[in-house]
């Protein structure tokens, strides 16, 4: 029987159907839960929508979408000042400025979608594609006509399927998504020490010498909140100087994930003599350890070597707990590798509305997408 699939798209997390989360039990970024935190403390550019394919009344298909729209962003990234950069930021706000990412642009990996297993793929992709027009088409009755549509993140295995139906996408390579395997012998810290190799188990005791001053603490939501204005601000200062960015994130974000995921989102500060100098945060995912946004005072992060100490910490705590694997995601690949991360090549698929552009997209995409040139490193006996 030649079942077609329908679909229905939602404006908001509490429209879902109370089935939603049996289809994300393996992805806690696509549950209802985590949705309602995208919703309510999402970046001022952004706004979410949520998909849900079914098979006659059965749902069988979850996704995420979420539209940027630039004009809002007062910068894309201050960190490179050259003509390359003043091109790309022309080209973002003139012909890029309405984006439609199918999938989490907040995040590395897959986080789109997620089918049920009985049903068939090609089928489910072919709904999907017709829903992402029919958004389209509703965003523009709106008033906000999407420039580039983009799904993403995916392996090369995984983009197989989208290429065949997206096939007038160009396919794209960013980043990699950077990933620390945690092996199944290690049971502690000194485990993963004992591993390194000489350089870089004095890499990690210089590290630690330099931060013997500065006291971790594990913070609550009441504290959170007590602290949200600077936690913002160390948040602020890291992310106006990537090189590139296409959202900042709401003032309320860490303490409303922390207000709805509970123990699944964790935020710790870094103090020294008593005052909070920077953050980090992580996202327990099954079996997997997502990092997420961090932020640091940058003058004392290169003197107390921070950041290196914050990515030491969440192998320590991810080991302790017994996951089997970080996803440090994209960003300081260098240093990310210096830890054990290794990179993985993850692509996308994207397209232009403008039949010109689109027919360039490769040279467009260039200037949107900042080169980065880096090496990796072993640091494992």
């Amino acid at each position: 029987m030649n079942t077609t699939y329908s679909f229905q798209i939602y404006k908001s997390a509490s429209q879902l159907p109370l089935e939603w989360n049996s289809l994300a039990v393996d992805n806690i970024f696509l549950t209802r839960e985590y949705l309602e935190v995208l919703e309510n403390s999402s970046p001022v550019n952004m706004t979410c929508h949520f998909i849900g394919l079914f098979e006659e009344e059965k749902l069988v298909g979850i996704v995420l979408t979420q539209f940027l729209f630039a004009e809002k962003l007062e910068s894309f990234g201050e960190r490179d000042k050259c003509l390359k950069t003043s091109v790309r930021n022309f080209a973002l706000k003139n012909f890029a400025s309405h984006v439609l990412f199918v999938g989490n642009n907040m995040l590395t990996g897959q986080n789109a979608f997620v089918f049920d297993k009985k049903i068939k793929e090609s089928k489910a992709i072919k709904t999907l594609h017709k829903a992402v027009n029919q958004l389209k088409k509703d965003l523009k009755e709106s008033g906000k006509k999407v420039h580039i549509t983009s799904i993403k993140d995916f392996t090369a295995e995984e983009i197989k399927p989208l290429q065949v139906e997206f096939k007038n996408n160009y396919t794209f390579s960013t980043q990699p998504n950077m990933v620390f395997e945690i092996r199944k012998n290690w049971k502690n810290e000194q485990d993963y020490i004992d591993a390194l190799s000489k350089k870089y188990r004095d890499q990690y005791k210089r590290a630690r010498k330099k931060s013997e001053e500065i006291v971790k603490q594990k913070m609550s939501l009441a504290d959170i909140k007590q602290y949200e204005d600077v936690i913002y601000d160390l948040y602020f200062h890291v992310a106006k100087n990537a090189p590139f960015n296409t959202f900042f994130l709401a003032r309320n974000h860490f303490s409303f994930f922390k207000e709805i995921m509970g123990d699944n989102f964790l935020l710790y500060g870094y103090f020294l003599d008593a005052k909070l100098i920077g953050f980090n945060t992580l996202i327990k995912n099954g079996d997997t350890m997502d990092t997420y946004f961090l932020g640091y005072d940058e003058s004392i992060q290169r003197e107390k070597m921070l950041y290196l100490n914050m990515l030491y910490d969440m192998i320590a705590y991810s080991i302790k707990k017994g996951f089997k694997e970080i996803v440090f995601a994209r960003t300081a690949l260098e240093i990310k590798s210096s830890v054990g991360a290794k990179p993985i090549k993850m692509y996308g698929l994207i397209t232009h509305s403008n039949a010109l552009i689109n027919h360039n997209i490769s040279r467009f995409f260039n200037y949107l997408e900042p080169k980065t040139e880096w090496q990796e490193r072993n640091p494992f006996k």
